[in-house]
């Protein structure tokens, strides 16, 4: 039988995230932490309702996983997430030690990995998951902006 819980299937709850947070006038990103193929976080941005800079999806979906599993540290869970992380979220995801990050589209602008941030090295990383639908989505928001 056929494995459903690929990495695009996760991706495609974390858009259905972004979805949410475009929908609310949030910059649309969208993420979701998966431990044993059960999604135990769901988020979105929410920088603009909480009023709060910090409120990014990554963020979010880092403190619903803590509270769910009990404990600060991500070790055998994957976050899957519709943009590159920031450095300020590859800094909080630095130190839950996540063992695995999987985003759709690159951010050329402010994602870490175009900043030199770093991730423990012992999380996998893997970019380009469902990329162009990812890009789209913030493509179309931002262009709804202007």
């Amino acid at each position: 039988m056929e494995n459903i819980f690929t990495d695009e299937y996760f991706m495609k709850k974390a858009l259905q995230e972004a979805e949410m947070a475009f929908e609310r006038g949030e910059i649309p990103v969208g993420a979701v932490v998966v431990v044993d193929n059960r999604i135990i976080a769901r988020s979105h941005n929410l920088t603009e309702m909480l009023n709060d800079v910090t409120a990014h999806a990554e963020m979010q979906a880092i403190t619903a996983s803590a509270n769910f599993l009990g404990g600060k540290y991500l070790k055998d869970c994957t976050l899957y997430v519709t943009l590159e992380p920031c450095q300020m979220c590859a800094g909080a995801l630095y130190w839950s030690q996540i063992s695995k990050i999987v985003f759709g589209a690159s951010d050329n602008q402010r994602g870490y990995t175009t900043i030199g941030g770093k991730l423990h090295p012992k999380t996998e990383v893997i970019s380009g998951v469902l990329e162009n639908e990812c890009a789209q989505l913030m493509k179309d928001f931002f262009k709804r902006k202007r």
